[in-house]
């Protein structure tokens, strides 16, 4: 398998999607040629990942196809990575968000490929973190990460994310309890979708006050993404956010995929049915300890 994966990595880093489909589909179904994979990436972390979260139902399908469009009409190549929930019978993805982005497939500037979320609470599994890896293997100039939209542990996305983009619409004001729960620090910027209808401006306002109270001080952008209204003034916004890099969340993005990693690669031996069994066992006795199991067992 040596030869194949030094031909595919260098097909790979010449922009071919054939070569990065099958790396993709290799990392992520664990092929015995996956280690090496990773470890032979020449990834470039200087190409931006761009996460969109949000609710289910705001719009982030259509607001990364209008980013997508943008950023190709200016001549740049687009990796989209949608994380799907899980199917609960197979963990393969569910809704497929490539048939919800049909208008791109023709576009040889945009890459789009979807994965399921393995079960991660906040829509992102260890899996996600080398996929994108592997994109900043391949010459793309922006990559955007569309994740599940569960709620406020769509926190997960700040580990992984250069940039962040939470995603609301008018008529979800109890979406608003959400963003005070967990998901108003991760935020770089605040899109308030489909600002066209009724309640937008005073959505929008309430937003801006609540976080001006929170002492953040986080853009809030009203976009008609299907239509790509205002979408030009969020790449602007990137940009100029992108112009500044920080270097101790740079760092703390690293740390978090590191520790996601290595809990990945400690956890690889565990056998959840062999633990089951075993638990079923030794929990017979009146004497059983959960603590004193760990500790004599794992």
């Amino acid at each position: 398998m040596q030869q194949d994966v030094s031909t595919l990595l260098k097909q790979l880093q010449a922009g071919d999607y054939k070569a990065l489909a099958r790396i993709i589909s290799l990392v992520e179904n664990e092929h015995a040629s996956s280690g090496e994979i990773l470890r032979s990436l020449h990834s470039n972390q200087n190409i931006p990942i761009i996460g969109i979260t949000g609710p289910p139902g705001a719009g982030k399908s259509t607001l990364v196809n209008a980013i997508a469009e943008e950023f190709s009409r200016a001549g740049k190549r687009v990796a989209i990575l949608a994380i799907d929930p899980s199917s609960p019978f197979n963990r393969g993805s569910l809704l497929g968000d490539r048939i919800r982005m049909n208008a791109q497939f023709n576009d040889s500037k945009i890459y789009i490929r979807s994965v399921a979320s393995r079960g991660a609470l906040g829509g992102l599994s260890e899996k996600t973190i080398e996929i994108s890896d592997i994109l900043r293997a391949a010459p793309f100039d922006i990559i955007l990460i569309e994740t599940v939209g569960v709620g406020q542990s769509e926190i997960d996305i700040i580990g992984l994310a250069d940039q962040t983009i939470v995603v609301l619409v008018p008529e979800s004001g109890d979406e608003i309890q959400h963003v005070k729960s967990g998901l108003m620090e991760i935020a770089d910027i605040y899109v308030v979708n489909k600002a066209d209808r009724e309640g937008a401006d005073l959505f929008a306002s309430k937003l801006k006050r609540m976080l001006k109270m929170k002492h953040l001080d986080i853009p809030v952008l009203k976009v008609i993404a299907d239509r790509s209204t205002g979408v030009q003034n969020l790449l602007q916004l990137l940009e100029s956010q992108a112009s500044s890099p920080n270097k101790i969340l740079n760092l703390n993005l690293l740390v978090e995929k590191a520790w996601r990693l290595i809990q990945k690669k400690r956890m690889r031996n565990i056998d959840k049915t062999a633990l089951k069994n075993l638990l079923e066992e030794q929990k017979k006795g009146n004497s059983f300890n959960l603590y004193r199991f760990i500790n004599e067992n794992y």
